[in-house]
């Protein structure tokens, strides 16, 4: 596969010569509590303005800087989070949970599920799941399992709360900017949408490793043997310090949800209150100024890749926005979705997200890219922003857990040495639970209405 880059200079190569073809066309617009929404019905064309030549490389400068305070945050939350897990206080934490279920095989499934979960819940561990996955692997070896039980304790768990990401700044944060939604609005209705997809996760996972634990010849990938691997990497320290800094980052992450509701904090407010995070974990870690420093600076390049490509992503939308043929984009979308349901049309949106993901593998690209036009769209077509969201969270988490196309799984995957097929086969049943369970939330959010509550 080309790189994501390659994909989205290609898409933005398309979007300018588009502009020399698709007419150009506006909606009438009204601010409606303080949000700016598409009128439906009023779509007009207007006179056409094509993208030359230098404007294709301004678009790129210009996706950069209208974008600055986007990928700020991506860098400075990789910053925080690197500090934070230097430290040790994530690996402690979860090495502290292993031990204390050992000799109990369900609990100690289900305990490391969970940890990892919220770690992709709220945007603290996705890519970097990839090192956990070795840790995984000696879990499955002391349970007399198979990597695939280790892939999915880790990897999978962490994508089974990334789905929903209800504190994840990377997706949904990103998305409810762009959406003008609250930031972190509708909690309650993803807590309880990552409470259903995890418990469905830990059991999936559960009932296969029973069958294997009764019979090892249930496994599609052969039980680990024993002797391999090295158990002293499942003693770490957990230290008092390390129980600081993870009370100090749970506290700072609801004093911001708390912020976000009294005080209408923005992404910006959040990209600071990540430098925040970042140095108060490393003083209460005792990193000298210059090891902090450092730390913090080397988790933002580690985040360059993925930030750089939201100004890519805005680069798109800005030639489509500069040639007036974004709306024409967004008419042409909802005159098939004029003759469905709200609920349906909430659906196609699902759907819709899933396949880009198939080629726009970062969240927060991706949100940067359909997010502009789904937002329109819901207005026209009768779904809530809120909902809109929802739809591209779940379009882009659940395929990251199934495509080949996504970095984080197929390293997982090359570490535990699981073939892809296989993994595939085992993942597939999972994803249609999964997809189930978005089916039903995304149907109950159309029908409450779901807004920024």
């Amino acid at each position: 596969m080309p790189d994501t880059y390659v994909i989205l200079l290609f898409v933005l190569l398309l979007a300018a010569a588009a502009t020399y073809i698709v007419p150009a066309g506006t909606f009438e617009r009204e601010v409606v509590e303080e949000v700016e929404r598409v009128v439906p019905n009023t779509y007009s064309e207007t006179e056409q303005n094509p993208t030359g030549f230098m404007d294709i490389f301004l678009a790129l400068q210009s996706g950069m800087v209208q974008s600055g305070g986007l990928i700020f945050l991506v860098l400075f939350a990789g910053g925080a989070f690197e500090v934070v897990e230097r430290s040790g206080a994530i690996k402690g934490g979860i090495l502290r949970a292993v031990n204390k279920t050992r000799g109990k095989e369900f609990w100690l499934i289900a305990l490391v599920s969970i940890l990892f979960a919220l770690g992709g819940a709220v945007g603290a561990v996705a890519n970097s799941i990839i090192p956990f996955v070795a840790i995984g692997l000696i879990i499955a070896r002391a349970l007399k399992l198979d990597a695939i039980v280790a892939v999915s304790i880790t990897f999978g768990a962490t994508f089974a709360g990334f789905n929903v990401g209800f504190l994840n700044p990377y997706t949904v944060g990103i998305a409810q900017s762009i959406a003008d939604v609250p930031l972190f609005s509708g909690m309650m209705l993803r807590i309880f949408a990552f409470v259903v997809i995890v418990g469905a996760t830990i059991y999936y996972t559960w009932r296969y490793a029973k069958k294997i634990l009764k019979d090892p010849a249930e496994s599609l990938v052969g039980v680990l043997e024993e002797g391999g691997g090295d158990p002293s990497e499942l003693e770490a320290p957990f230290t008092v310090r390390h129980k600081l800094i993870l009370s100090f980052v749970a506290l700072c992450l609801a004093f911001f949800v708390f912020a976000t509701i009294q005080f209408q904090w923005s992404i910006d407010h959040m990209a600071a209150f990540f430098i925040i995070i970042g140095i108060g974990s490393g003083i209460i870690a005792g990193m000298d100024y210059n090891k902090l420093t450092m730390t913090f600076l080397e988790g933002c390049k580690n985040l360059v890749y993925g930030a750089l490509i939201i100004g890519v992503a805005r680069a798109i939308l800005i030639v489509m926005e500069n040639a007036q043929i974004l709306d024409t984009f967004v008419y042409a979308l909802s005159v098939p979705l004029e003759g469905l349901t709200p609920v349906f049309a909430a659906l196609g949106m699902f759907v819709a997200n899933g396949m880009i993901n198939f080629l726009v593998p970062s969240g927060s690209g991706q949100a940067m890219i359909v997010m502009p036009i789904l937002s329109p769209l819901a207005d026209m077509i009768g779904v809530t922003r809120q909902v809109a969201v929802q739809a591209y969270q779940f379009g882009d988490g659940f395929t990251n857990s199934i495509f080949p196309t996504s970095g984080p799984l197929m390293a997982s995957l090359a570490i535990a040495g699981v073939p892809w097929i296989k993994w595939a086969k085992w993942m597939l049943p999972l994803l249609l639970i999964w997809v189930v369970i978005a089916v039903i939330m995304l149907t109950v959010g159309v029908l409450i209405e779901w807004g920024p509550v």
